[in-house]
């Protein structure tokens, strides 16, 4: 019979912790070191606006490698959607025609 069934979750043991590629830690953990550099480097009392700016690559790093459904991360779906937009469809035509035999 030879049915092979692959495992839902045979992705998932090539992925650290189940979730993350290294280069989704990398950008995670830049992300985070830069905001902990920052917030050392300015210290003392800081207004709200500030503390958003601050905070703000952590945020943006953190959601960049944020798992969502039917793509690894949201890197994963903005790379889908940039490579669909500007890379050229090219469709081949299977369909039929009526002068398919070389009839005129």
């Amino acid at each position: 019979m030879n049915d092979y069934l692959i495992p839902a979750n045979a992705k998932r043991s090539t992925l650290i912790l189940g979730w993350f590629n290294p280069m989704d830690l990398i950008i995670f953990g830049t992300g985070v070191l830069f905001t902990l550099i920052m917030l050392i480097t300015i210290g003392g009392t800081i207004d709200w606006d500030v503390m958003i700016l601050i905070v703000l690559p952590a945020l943006i790093s953190t959601t960049l490698v944020l798992p969502i459904p039917y793509y690894h991360n949201v890197i994963q779906l903005i790379i889908n959607i940039f490579s669909f937009f500007l890379n050229q469809r090219n469709y081949k035509w299977k369909g039929w025609s009526i002068l398919e035999d070389g009839e005129e």
